[in-house]
């Protein structure tokens, strides 16, 4: 199936993301939303903290940032991200250095970061050949379409066929991602190439 992608769709781009925290925070606001939404709010931010430093990014004042268009709940996330880079509680390089299941337990103890964020940056960031960002609406959907299926898999479910694609299962997920956007026409797109995933309805 995988090849029959790469000879319909052509290869994935390589949608790499910097190693920063303004790469988080774009994550973190792409949770449960559309692409166009996120990058939306992710632009209005970027114009309150251009350089996304961690403790300029705190002085960023809570109510410039939902008027942004950031949630409640996302503000807190996104600072809790930046106060664990000042405290050193999380340092980015140190990720780099990590296995996949260090890297996601690190993420995961920031308030805010499930799986799917952790998954995500590891894809996407740290460019891992086996991450999987579990709880993928677009994987789901993704899935169904290409192997023809009655219904989309719930997550468990496309956990377990995810299982069969080790140790390759990100470059499985760029390829299911790719040929997702290219079915609807927006793989090259602007937003495609900033975001690189498509609308997020699970968890974080």
């Amino acid at each position: 199936m995988f090849a029959a992608i790469n000879r319909d769709c052509g290869p994935p781009p390589l949608w790499q993301r910097p190693q920063s925290l303004r790469t988080l925070v774009h994550v973190v606001l792409e949770q449960k939303v559309s692409l166009v939404s996120a990058l939306a709010v992710m632009e209005r931010v970027t114009a309150l903290c251009p350089t996304f430093e961690p403790a300029r990014f705190l002085a960023v004042p809570e109510d410039a940032l939902r008027a942004a268009g950031v949630s409640e709940r996302k503000v807190g996330y996104c600072r809790a991200l930046a106060s664990a880079m000042v405290d050193g509680s999380l340092s980015l390089p140190a990720l780099r250095r990590m296995d996949d299941a260090g890297v996601i337990e690190r993420l995961t103890a920031v308030r805010g970061i499930g799986p799917w964020t952790a998954g995500v940056y590891l894809t996407m960031a740290l460019c891992r050949q086996d991450a999987w960002p579990r709880g993928d609406r677009a994987l789901a959907v993704g899935v169904a379409e290409r192997w023809s299926l009655a219904d989309v898999p719930d997550y468990p479910t496309l956990d377990r066929m995810a299982d069969a694609w080790r140790p390759w299962r990100g470059v499985a997920s760029r390829l299911i991602w790719h040929a997702y956007l290219e079915r609807r026409q927006i793989a090259r797109s602007p937003i495609a190439r900033e975001t690189c995933s498509a609308k997020r309805s699970a968890g974080t």
